[in-house]
């Protein structure tokens, strides 16, 4: 069954306000690491934090698995 085309721009408009919450609270993780010199944490936020705006930049897939039909 195909979704209703409204629908599926409700959900992808979700998505995006949800890849851009995380994204958000990366960068406020990442203030916190910085501030306690967690190297390690930082650079795997900072990766995090790039990968969620190259997916809200179209950049990037959401997931790179493929889900089956």
């Amino acid at each position: 069954m195909q979704p209703h085309p409204s629908q599926g721009k409700l959900e992808n408009a979700r998505t995006e306000q949800n890849i851009a919450y995380i994204r958000q609270m990366l960068g406020e993780l990442g203030t916190v690491a910085r501030n306690e010199n967690a190297d390690m944490l930082c650079y795997l936020i900072e990766m995090a934090y790039l990968e969620a705006g190259d997916v809200l930049a179209g950049s990037r897939p959401v997931s790179t698995i493929e889900k089956p039909r």
